[in-house]
Order: C-alpha cells, then sequence, then structure tokens
C-alpha cells in the first residue's frame, strides 16, 4: 500500500513539471465568436497537457490574458490555498486574482474560445499576439502588446540588471 501510495505522489509530481518551458511568440486571429487557432508549435509544445484542459484569466498587471495549462494552475493554487483567509487582504486577493477565471479546452479544430468577458478585459480584435511566459501563455490584442514591448524597451536594460544581475547561489549574474 505505502508503495503504491508513493508511486501515486511520483506520476504526480511528473504530471506537475510536465510544462517546463514554453517557447515562442506568434501573431495569430481571433474570429468573430473570440476563437483562436492556437499555432502549430505551441499545440506541440503543450501536447502533453491538452487533455487537462487549461484555465483562462485576466492578467494582474497587464491588459492581457494568461492561459495556464491545468497541471501549472494547479500547482499556483496549491500556494493560494496556503493564504489565511481569516486575513481581509488574502481574502481580496483570492476574489480579484480568480475574478473571471475560466476553464477551457481546445475544441476539434484546435481551437481556443474566448469567452466574451475577457475579450473586452484584454480588449480584443482581430489581430492578436500569443506569447509564451515560461509555464504559460499570454494572449494579447497586438497593438496593445506591441504598446507594452515598446514601453518596457526604454526601461528593459535596467529591470533586467535589477531582476537577473544579482550575484547569488544560483550563479544567474
Amino acid at each position: 500500500m505505502v508503495i503504491f501510495l508513493l508511486d501515486l505522489v511520483l506520476i504526480h509530481k511528473i504530471e506537475l513539471s510536465i510544462v517546463k518551458s514554453l517557447i515562442g511568440t506568434y501573431e495569430c486571429k481571433a474570429d468573430a465568436k473570440g476563437r483562436i487557432m492556437l499555432p502549430a508549435s505551441l499545440k506541440k509544445q503543450l501536447a502533453a497537457v491538452t487533455q487537462s484542459g487549461f484555465v483562462l484569466k485576466r492578467a494582474v498587471f497587464q491588459p492581457c490574458l494568461e492561459l495556464y495549462p491545468m497541471q501549472e494552475w494547479d500547482v499556483l493554487m496549491q500556494n493560494v490555498n496556503k493564504l489565511n483567509r481569516f486575513k481581509k487582504k488574502n481574502n481580496d486577493f483570492i476574489r480579484r486574482f480568480t475574478a473571471g477565471v475560466k476553464f477551457i479546452e481546445l475544441d476539434a479544430s484546435g481551437r481556443l474560445l474566448v469567452p466574451k468577458d475577457l475579450v473586452g478585459f484584454a480588449g480584443i480584435k482581430k489581430e492578436i499576439v500569443v506569447s509564451s511566459a515560461i509555464n504559460i501563455i499570454e494572449i494579447w490584442d497586438k497593438e496593445k502588446y506591441e504598446q507594452a514591448i515598446d514601453d518596457a524597451t526604454l526601461d528593459f536594460a535596467d529591470l533586467a540588471e535589477d531582476v537577473m544581475g544579482q550575484d547569488d547561489s544560483d550563479g544567474i549574474s
């Protein structure tokens, strides 16, 4: 029985770490119903997790959407669930963080249907950008994506130095 439970734990850990790093930024189109065809390269990278579905939510800091493979969402929710809900700020955070969250799957044609409320939040029109962000995917209206990249260009060197330029035990410098 103990060996069986250990096997289940190991299998669960493997499933949670399937998406290590997604790669790519792609220009796509959304149709009038909010359906987005994922690029073939991205679908290939996500092949191991597409059966479990995805969670689509509003981004916290930008006017875009974040697409989490279900395994990645579960890991994030394990961390969020550790928050003490008897603290008002934690409850407020959880409510805002999960506002508009939707479970979605690829349809038979390999498309994602973005719900209208999330299309409105991100200002998605026809031209979009689907961009990897390590273990999740960001979905942007193309104009807003280009503006965000342009805005970040001016201070990216300073940001890179602040975030990655620290000499630490990880050897990142």
